[in-house]
């Protein structure tokens, strides 16, 4: 049976939300294999037109929240400082040249590419090994900016507590919060415009408050997919009497954040399948389904309960 195409929007400014798996047994990706991941990300975000959101490395997968840029917001010259930058002076590039990397760069399939093949190729020189590192291709899906992308990436941000490795997500290296935390977002690698009307008004300090606030009240709830962020751990890290407002919000199935396809509001959702309809071999149209426990979110894919994702 085909592989659906992957969904991908060329011509405007998109998150995705990526995830993808090793080929190998157990826990591949250590200490120095995250550290290197997570550099690598760092560096081809120079590169590539694309906003860095959040992130979670974890020992066999990742998932990255990335906002994708068109080529047209971007000069020439733009573009050629990115490759002289990137490259340094190994690498010339003639004004014919410019189109083609115009496409390149505004691409998730390369971006991904070149982050999965370069950290394979280190991984294997490293382990004096030869074969693949990753196992199929990457998931990814689209995501509303807003509300949506805000319970996305606490889903992210949370998977270090869900597996048992940390009390709290900013005690774990190589996550959104960890990183926030810990290097106060060193030389702004992350983006911390998540799409809220609210935001206009907040001070960079105020998003990260704000967010931090959010994945504790989220966290706290019991999951079906691992431990929840301690109650006593909440009262310590929040001032006194912080109630949680967002428990209904929050109660719904989490396989919706990495299977559905499109996730967002009704609209947002009906949008994306207007623009990808003839990927779908299904005989009637799709229409976006109410995922239970976050109001006025759809989805495109009605899931089960059973079997998620982590």
């Amino acid at each position: 049976m085909p592989r659906v195409p992957r969904l991908l929007n060329a011509g405007e400014s998109t998150v995705y939300h990526v995830m993808s798996r090793t080929a190998l047994d157990g826990f591949p990706l250590g200490d120095i294999e995250k550290d290197f991941l997570l550099k690598l990300l760092k560096s081809l975000s120079k590169l590539y037109f694309v906003d860095v959101l959040g992130f979670a490395i974890m020992g066999n997968h990742f998932h990255f929240l990335v906002r994708m840029i068109p080529d047209n917001h971007f000069s020439d010259e733009e573009i050629l400082q990115r490759i002289k930058t990137f490259y340094g002076k190994k690498r010339m590039v003639t004004e014919s040249q410019i189109p083609e990397f115009r496409t390149k760069l505004s691409s998730l399939s390369e971006l991904m590419k070149d982050l999965k093949q370069t950290f394979t190729r280190h991984y294997n020189k490293e382990k004096k090994r030869f074969g693949f590192f990753w196992g199929q291709r990457f998931k990814s899906l689209i995501v509303e900016e807003g509300e949506t992308l805000i319970n996305c990436l606490a889903y992210i941000d949370l998977n270090p507590v869900r597996a048992g490795l940390v009390e709290r997500p900013e005690d774990y290296r190589w996550n959104t919060l960890g990183y926030l935390m810990q290097t106060n977002n060193k030389e702004g690698f992350l983006s911390l415009n998540f799409g809220l009307h609210s935001e206009e008004n907040m001070t960079i300090e105020g998003r990260i408050k704000w967010y931090r606030q959010f994945v504790y009240e989220i966290g706290t709830l019991p999951s079906e997919k691992g431990k929840s962020i301690d109650q006593a751990v909440l009262q310590t890290e929040q001032n006194k009497g912080f109630q949680i407002t967002r428990t209904d919000r929050f109660k719904y199935r989490t396989r919706y954040f990495t299977d559905s396809g499109v996730i967002g509001s009704r609209a947002f959702v009906a949008r994306q399948y207007d623009i990808f309809e003839d990927y779908f071999n299904s005989r009637r149209p799709k229409k976006p389904v109410p995922i239970e426990g976050l109001d006025g979110c759809f989805s495109l894919k009605q899931l089960a309960l059973k079997g998620q994702g982590s």
